[in-house]
């Protein structure tokens, strides 16, 4: 009888990673992402997501994703925010870099430049934009949440805390910014016991629960409801008649957080 229970126990644990690969798979056979192209002449070319700050004088909020590089790229993007001040010349990037621990610095970076170039070949997605007086009045708020972020000098590629996990925390801190980020973000469900597993969605507009980003869900307006298991995030969006898939993202008619901005002035890509 124990040795039966085993194997069936064992035979589900099959199926269930079986099907966690299969979105990630999915994305190596489509060739969604480079495996050849070593990491020295990754693209960095810009999107033409960002507007010119030449152009553009009011203040700007944004927040981006890209698939990681090489393989990690099947599973998991990379997210960070960029801001610009009214009248600013330049954006500044806010995120957290990995490599950035092996060299003793901390892994929390704030870059001056274009926050919409390639992230290591990886064209970016744009998740939230804002601009204006209620981007003007957010920004200190923004940056104030990245000097609090809890793990300036922790970096865990899987399950966190990662740049995900700092991208999460800093919109946890901003309840007008109600971001969707997707389930491809590996880290953004990170939680541990400073906040008892249990916090606000990356959204704002929910709830979760999360045991150090391995095993948890979301049940939130924006995101829907999202499993969590081995830092893989699956499950069903109601607001945006989508299908949350590890590996794929989000499959479906979705609709932006926000409406972007018209006759905003952006350079061809």
């Amino acid at each position: 009888m124990m040795i039966s229970s085993f194997f069936k126990c064992l035979g589900v644990v099959a199926i269930t990673l079986m099907l966690l690969l299969i979105g990630p798979i999915f994305v190596v056979s489509s060739d969604e992402i480079d495996l050849s192209t070593p990491w020295g002449k990754a693209n960095h070319d810009r999107s033409g997501l960002a507007p010119d700050p030449a152009t553009t004088p009011q203040a700007i909020v944004q927040v981006y994703g890209a698939r990681t590089f090489s393989w990690r790229g099947a599973f998991a993007v990379h997210t960070w925010i960029a801001v610009k001040p009214e009248n600013a010349k330049n954006y500044t990037r806010l995120e957290v870099i990995g490599w950035r621990k092996r060299r003793g610095l901390p892994v929390t970076a704030a870059t001056v430049g274009w926050p919409d170039r390639n992230w290591f070949g990886s064209r970016p997605e744009l998740y939230y934009e804002l601009h204006g007086s209620a981007a003007e009045n957010m920004i200190p708020a923004i940056l104030e949440a990245a000097r609090q972020y809890p793990y300036p000098d922790e970096y865990e590629a899987w399950p966190g805390p990662n740049s995900n996990t700092f991208t999460a925390f800093v919109l946890r801190r901003i309840p007008e910014m109600t971001v969707d980020l997707p389930p491809t973000a590996i880290g953004k469900d990170y939680l541990d016991s400073s906040n008892h597993f249990v916090a606000m969605a990356p959204s704002n507009t929910g709830i979760q629960v999360s045991f150090f980003g391995l095993i948890g869900a979301i049940a939130s307006k924006a995101e829907g409801l999202e499993i969590n298991l081995l830092g893989l995030g699956f499950g069903l969006d109601p607001d945006n008649l989508a299908l949350r898939l590890p590996g794929i993202g989000k499959v479906g008619f979705i609709k932006d957080t926000i409406p972007l901005p018209e006759n905003i002035n952006r350079p061809e890509s």
